[in-house]
């Protein structure tokens, strides 16, 4: 239960994809967001703390990596979630592609 409450807050949702297949320094994962270094910081210590992330330390910089292998099922629902929200992004364009060539036509 803690994993899934770790991911019921988006910006570690967000952390976490952007270390699905990646490790990734916390300046790195800070860089991608609009709140303080310690506001990440935070958020990463949630997903270590539930075994969503492995913490790799080499000197002064930390690493983190998804642990896929740790999240069981979780892994694969938001590996879907993931790709659902690919797909409608992709609709989204062909759409707006589309109304785009209307446009240019008429």
């Amino acid at each position: 239960m803690e994993a899934v409450q770790a991911v019921a807050e988006p910006r570690r949702r967000e952390i976490l994809r952007l270390v699905w297949d990646t490790e990734l320094s916390a300046g790195e994962i800070a860089e991608q967001f609009d709140v303080t270094f310690g506001a990440v910081s935070q958020h990463l210590k949630v997903l270590r703390d539930s075994g969503l992330v492995t913490l790799r330390q080499e000197g002064r910089k930390r690493y983190y990596r998804a642990d896929r292998a740790a999240m069981g099922p979780l892994a694969d629902y938001l590996q879907a979630m993931w790709a659902a929200r690919l797909d409608t992004l992709a609709d989204l364009a062909e759409q707006a592609e589309r109304a785009a060539q209307e446009k240019g036509t008429t």
